[in-house]
């Protein structure tokens, strides 16, 4: 099983939904760095359950145990581990699960790759294993910051209503973290009133580094947006990736979004910041779409294990829309691939940038 990201920054996390606990290991992290306990738990905070009326009510204060690798706030350049305990799991509301395959699932599909699966909140596929990699991705924003690299993110669509404007300071002022605050209010609605309905609703979320220098990555089979998107489609729920145009871009003519470049600016930005696999110096623009949740309340026919179906209602708490506590997911995953990037540059050509 894989739960290894990276080459050279590489982050690997560890346990389940229900267990005692979920973490991180992350290896490559360059000496020296500045490590703030509190940077790592502002992002887990924000990704936290419980934080507003429109996520899962499960209550985790998700405080963050720095384990090794920083002395006195500073990274050691060895392994750093960090550690958060779950205090608030109950499993016996999955009691009537653990005999059947929920739709939408990965129950089946762990099943028949390991025969053996933990049921309790859905065990290692759970939304809950992303704790460790928010964790690691505050280091890396920490790394990538040193260099001039910041990554900000947010949710753009919900249903069908969508964000016009990108004001990325508002995204942290709603519950949903749209930078467009009329819209938010319009999601915000919308998530409310289908989990009144016991059922659930995807999205869209946008990300945006800025700073990222020209020459990051590598051409043929490690182009930097194919790191990118390995990235992202980790992300439980995450059903599509697109960078820059992306498929609107299938409509205009080469004339249209071939971008001019004069030396110092671009005119505009169809390829998102990556051209050849290789960062081109304008801002890389990633967007990901977002499933519906497939916990819901509704009865679900679900197969039994040992043949047949019957119809079941998930008991639980689970998010009506995913979408604002996979946006500080999204940004540490686009960290973490843009900081592995920066080593490999740094190693080949000998400079930081």
């Amino acid at each position: 099983m894989s739960s290894t990201f990276g080459r050279l920054f590489r982050v690997t996390t560890f346990g389940e939904s229900h267990g005692p606990g979920v973490g991180v290991v992350v290896d490559g992290m360059p000496p020296g760095v500045r490590v703030e306990l509190g940077a790592i738990q502002h992002e887990l905070d924000r990704r936290r359950p419980g934080q507003s009326a429109i996520t899962t009510q499960r209550q985790e204060a998700d405080r963050v145990e720095l384990l090794s690798g920083v002395y006195e706030d500073v990274s050691l350049g060895t392994p750093i581990a960090m550690l958060v305990r779950n205090t608030d799991a109950k499993s016996k509301d999955y009691d009537t699960l653990k005999a059947v395959f929920r739709p939408g699932h990965a129950d089946f599909g762990y099943q028949e790759k390991y025969g053996v699966r933990d049921h309790r909140g859905g065990g290692r596929s759970s939304g809950r294993e992303t704790v460790g990699r928010v964790a690691a991705g505050a280091l890396a924003k920490a790394a990538l910051a040193g260099v001039g690299v910041h990554v900000v993110g947010g949710t753009v669509k919900v249903g069908s209503v969508a964000a016009m404007d990108r004001d990325w300071s508002l995204v942290e002022s709603n519950p949903v973290r749209c930078p467009d605050a009329d819209a938010a209010l319009l999601m915000q609605a919308l998530i409310e009133k289908v989990r009144d309905e016991k059922d659930s609703v995807g999205g869209v979320v946008e990300l945006v580094a800025r700073g990222v220098p020209a020459g990051w990555g590598d051409p043929t089979m490690d182009k930097l947006d194919a790191a990118i998107a390995s990235a992202m489609l980790s992300i439980p729920a995450t059903k599509g990736v697109e960078i820059g145009g992306g498929f609107g871009m299938v409509e205009l003519r080469g004339s249209l979004t071939n971008d001019v470049f004069d030396g110092e600016q671009y005119a505009s930005n169809f390829s998102g910041g990556i051209a050849g696999g290789i960062s081109n110096g304008n801002e890389i623009v990633v967007r990901v779409a977002v499933r519906p949740a497939t916990s819901i309340g509704k009865p679900q026919t679900m197969a039994k294990a040992g043949g047949g179906t019957e119809t079941v209602a998930i008991e639980g708490r689970h998010d009506p829309c995913i979408c604002p506590r996979v946006v500080p997911v999204a940004e540490a995953m686009l960290a973490l691939a843009l900081a592995d990037a920066w080593l490999h540059q740094r190693a080949l050509r000998g400079r930081e940038k």
